[in-house]
């Protein structure tokens, strides 16, 4: 009669992981290629949605220049005069109390408040004939109205553009 053997010899569990019944898993270094790839695809991601974010926020202040545009030419046609630089552009807003009173505003002009532009500095209005009107602004126009970017400072490239109405 032949001997039976259950086990193999020097394996504890009896059985030889060579042979494929073992249990399978990552290893570390597997592991750690996984986690790289990882780390550099959302480093990539992450690089993206800044600069969409950035494009996104030169969108928003372009097209509320164009908004302010519209209400300028509203106004203009209500009061037969753009507002002063003093009285800027809370004049689309609210009534201007500042000399010179357009007699026949009949505003709000805008849907509301004027609010800080997308970097969170304020817009700014000057007047043509004002001591501050851009000298790159055409001298026709009547007023400008600017963004200063994400700086808030005259100048600047990228996201530190100015954005005007004039261009």
């Amino acid at each position: 009669m032949k001997k039976i053997r259950t086990k193999k010899r020097g394996y504890p569990n009896g059985k030889d992981p060579r042979q494929g019944n073992h249990c399978s898993g990552f290893t570390f270094i597997e592991t750690l290629a996984v986690l790289a790839i990882g780390a550099l695809l959302s480093a990539g991601a992450g690089i993206s949605a800044a600069r969409i974010m950035e494009l996104a926020r030169e969108t928003s202040a372009r097209q509320t220049l164009e908004h302010y545009k519209a209400a300028m030419q509203s106004y203009y046609l209500d009061c037969g005069n753009f507002p002063t630089t003093e009285q800027g552009l809370a004049a689309l807003w609210t009534k201007p109390t500042l000399v010179p009173v357009p007699q026949n505003w009949n505003g709000p002009y805008l849907d509301k408040e004027v609010k800080p532009d997308p970097w969170g500095n304020d817009y700014v209005y000057i007047k043509n004939g004002s001591a501050t009107f851009p000298s790159d602004c055409p001298q026709n126009l009547p007023y400008a109205v600017i963004c200063y970017g994400a700086d808030g400072v005259a100048g600047g490239e990228g996201e530190n553009a100015d954005i005007v109405s004039y261009k």
